[in-house]
C-alpha cells in the first residue's frame, strides 16, 4: 500500500466541501456522523447486490470512453458513473471523506503516524476476521456512541478512519485509489452534490 498522509487526505476533503457549500451553515458532531453512517449503510447495501468494483472492465470502460468527443472530464464521469459509483468501494471511499471533511472543519490532526499507520490498518484488518460483514459496519458505525465515554472526539474520528482502512485492507480493496477517484468525481459535482444537505 502507497503511504497515507491522513491530514494532506483531510485538507483536500475539507477544502471541496467547503467549495461545494456544504459549510455554508453550523451543523453538529452528529450531523456529520450521521452521513458518515448513512455511507456506511450505502455499502451495505452494495454488498446485498452484490455490487464490487470490477477493474478489467473499468480499464475496458476507460479506453473505450476515450474515443469520441467528449472532454476528459466528460469522460471520467462517465466512466466513473459506469463502473465505480454505487460500489462497496465507492461507498467506503464516501465514508472516509465524510470522516476527512468533519476532522478538517474541526481542525482535528489524524495523528497516526506514517510509521505506525500500517500496523493500526492490519490491526483493524485482523479484527474482521471474525466478523460478518453487516457486522464490521454495525460496529464501525456505533464507534462515536461507544467510545463517547472513553476517548476525544478527534480520537474516535481517527479510530472510525483506521477501522474503515482496515475493512478495506481485509477485503483487498484499494481504498486509497477509491479516495482519489471520488475526491476527482466530487470537484466536478454540482452545489451539495444536487442534495438538501
Amino acid at each position: 500500500m502507497s503511504k497515507i498522509y491522513l491530514n494532506a487526505l483531510r485538507d483536500r476533503a475539507y477544502k471541496i466541501a467547503c467549495e461545494h457549500g456544504f459549510h455554508d451553515k453550523e451543523l453538529s458532531n452528529e450531523h456529520f456522523f450521521c452521513l458518515v453512517i448513512s455511507e456506511l449503510m450505502e455499502a451495505v447495501e452494495a454488498d446485498r447486490k452484490n455490487r464490487h468494483f470490477d477493474k478489467e472492465k473499468y480499464k475496458i470502460g476507460e479506453y473505450t470512453e476515450c474515443q469520441g468527443w467528449l472532454t476528459n472530464e466528460e469522460k471520467f464521469i462517465n466512466v466513473f458513473n459506469r463502473y465505480i459509483k454505487d460500489t462497496i468501494e465507492d461507498e467506503l471511499a464516501d465514508a472516509v471523506i465524510r470522516l476527512l471533511d468533519l476532522a478538517g472543519l474541526r481542525g482535528i490532526n489524524l495523528k497516526i503516524s506514517n510509521e505506525d499507520i500500517e500496523s493500526c490498518i492490519d490491526d483493524m484488518a485482523e479484527a474482521c476476521k471474525d466478523e460478518s460483514f453487516t457486522e464490521t459496519m454495525y460496529s464501525i458505525s456505533t464507534h462515536p456512541v461507544r467510545f463517547e465515554s472513553l476517548y476525544e472526539f478527534g480520537d474516535i474520528v481517527n479510530i472510525m478512519i483506521i477501522s474503515i482502512f482496515g475493512l478495506a485492507k481485509y477485503l483487498d480493496i484499494d481504498l486509497m485509489w477509491h479516495i482519489e477517484q471520488k475526491m476527482k468525481y466530487n470537484k466536478l459535482r454540482d452545489k451539495m452534490h444536487g442534495k438538501k444537505y
